[in-house]
């Protein structure tokens, strides 16, 4: 299919509309009652949700939106606005946008291009996660597809697998990170987003492999397919080996952990206490499981990561910015949207 007969929905996550907690409120109560970010009964989920977590998580979330916010607004709907302009001015073709949470909604992005764009027959759905997971990847794929089977558009929906391992997302993730390598560092920390454990076990398709053993991430198995473990610890794996990083240069946590769940280790708060003690004075730190920067980038790594390594004896800490709208990622993103094999 040519080129004039596409068009390209950039998904990320979303943001509040503005820092009042009541925005704050309305967004956290959308996200977190999403059945596959906290995957408890409905009921039981309403009462923890709505009744304990929001009102006295949402004035705090309120105050750590206003240390990064803008004066054009949330940072990740700019960014994901400005990586929408640079890809529709790469390809030619006609991008927009959609969130999982808050605004715009993928019909929002679906009516547009058919208004605007009528001879378009494929529209590619372009999720920005690289990996497979229930809470991330998979819900923003199922809620686009959920609306554009709502309406009778006159295209098609594709959609771009997850592109953790992919040649060209990685060349892109290692020409962002490669100019930080050459000043003077102790070690490198690959920070992903994380999940409870029993998000991997649940997407396990074999029902006997994911977090069995302790190697269950380097053996082959039909799992790996949706098991984000494995594939963080693969992107992790193939970019150290595309940087050269030497072994025990470089190690990968998870970040962002809510309840008192068991959720992937080692977690990234707990690291960064732990290593000024192993001499690990000079820090950097990137995050290839976000696109675009955001409040668990900007706010919880880049501060409060950045407080909790300096108070436990830490000297520098410098966190890497995740691809935004590295002209490398913008070319790598055109490619992957050229290789049929990458569309589902």
């Amino acid at each position: 299919m040519s080129d004039k007969n596409q068009a390209i929905v950039l998904m990320n996550l979303g943001s509040p509309d503005s820092t009042e907690v009541k925005d704050v409120k309305k967004y956290l109560n959308e996200f977190l009652m999403d059945e596959r970010v906290i995957d408890y009964p409905y009921l039981f989920r309403l009462l923890l949700i709505r009744g304990i977590i929001v009102p006295s998580r949402a004035p705090k979330s309120a105050e750590a939106y206003r240390k990064i916010w803008t004066g054009q607004g949330s940072p990740l709907i700019v960014l994901t606005e400005q990586l929408r302009s640079a890809l529709e001015e790469e390809t030619g073709i006609p991008v927009t946008t959609a969130m999982r949470y808050g605004k715009p909604h993928p019909k929002e992005a679906f009516d547009k291009i058919a208004r605007e764009h009528p001879e378009v027959k494929e529209v590619i759905l372009f999720p920005l996660y690289p990996h497979y997971a229930m809470s991330s990847y998979e819900t923003a794929v199922v809620y686009a597809e959920e609306a554009y089977k709502k309406g009778s558009y006159p295209f098609r929906l594709t959609r771009i697998a997850p592109y953790y391992n992919e040649a060209h997302y990685l060349d892109a993730l290692a020409e962002s990170i490669r100019p930080y390598l050459t000043r003077d560092y102790d070690h490198i920390l690959f920070s992903y987003h994380g999940v409870p454990e029993r998000h991997i076990i649940k997407g396990d398709v074999t029902g006997k492999h994911c977090l069995v053993t302790g190697d269950c991430c380097h053996r082959a198995s039909p799992a790996h397919q949706q098991c984000y473990r494995h594939q963080c610890i693969a992107t992790t794996e193939l970019l150290a080996a595309k940087l050269g990083l030497p072994a025990g240069k470089y190690s990968f946590s998870f970040q962002s952990r809510l309840g008192r769940a068991e959720w992937l280790k080692p977690y990234t708060a707990v690291r960064f206490a732990e290593m000024p003690k192993e001499g690990i004075r000079k820090l950097l730190v990137a995050c290839p499981a976000f696109v675009s920067d955001c409040l668990e980038t900007l706010e919880e790594i880049a501060q409060e990561g950045s407080h909790l390594f300096k108070a436990a004896g830490g000297v520098e800490f410098t966190m890497i910015p995740c691809l935004n709208v590295h002209p490398a990622w913008v070319k790598a993103m055109k490619t992957m949207i050229h290789q049929p094999q990458m569309r589902q």
